[in-house]
């Protein structure tokens, strides 16, 4: 039986700095010979974060999230998947809501309460999280290690990919608004030149996503 990935995609700009790199992510997956399907958190029905319900904490449950929204697609993917490959831009230090309410709801589902076996996790799954932002590289070590490490313990193994400084737009130069903030010229030669090596690191830590799932 043929091994399946699911890429997510957390934030809303199709053809952008976080679609491109899981799509470079989802191809080098699928050049190791895996199938990957994708979901788009931006184009899903109606949903939300957690809501504290706590069914998913009863024995017959565990596991499953029992909230039905535009989110349970995603969910009963990922839990029948064999690898995940999620990516969201960094808003205001942090990753978008659409990421955190699939995050809320992927983690805690597994979350137990149960000293001796807080995780009820049966099938961990290897996973690459993907960031961008229009800010340095550096400056979210912290939030990723967090990310990281619960993601390894509740979802499976994760590796983490940050692309920052990034393009924000193709035009830094409008008269209806004043980014002086930015050296336009800089973000341009930045995405001409680093981008498309981040785009092949994608492309490469796909296939070894790829190669750790058919394993």
């Amino acid at each position: 039986m043929s091994k399946r990935i699911i890429a997510v995609n957390a934030g809303p700009r199709k053809g952008w700095n976080t679609d491109t790199l899981i799509t470079e992510a989802v191809m080098g997956a699928e050049s190791a010979g895996v199938i990957a399907e994708r979901f788009d958190l931006f184009r899903l029905e109606k949903y939300t974060g957690c809501i504290s319900c706590f069914g998913c904490k009863k024995e017959r449950n565990k596991g499953h999230c029992v909230c039905r929204d535009g989110l349970t697609p995603v969910l009963d993917a990922i839990r029948g998947a064999d690898g995940l490959i999620i990516g969201s831009p960094n808003y205001l230090s942090e990753m978008t809501a659409s990421f955190r309410a699939l995050y809320e709801r992927l983690i805690f589902q597994n979350l137990t309460y149960n000293k001796e076996n807080p995780c009820c996790n049966e099938h961990p799954i290897p996973v690459l999280l993907i960031m961008t932002s229009n800010a340095p590289d550096d400056m979210y070590q912290g939030l990723l290690q967090s990310y990281q490490q619960t993601l390894n313990r509740f979802v499976g193994p994760a590796e983490v990919f940050v692309s920052g400084d990034t393009l924000q737009l193709k035009d830094y130069g409008r008269t209806d608004w004043e980014w002086s903030l930015f050296d336009a010229q800089a973000k341009y030669k930045r995405h001409e030149t680093v981008f498309p090596q981040e785009r092949k690191k994608a492309y490469e830590m796909g296939v070894s996503l790829g190669k750790r799932v058919k394993e």
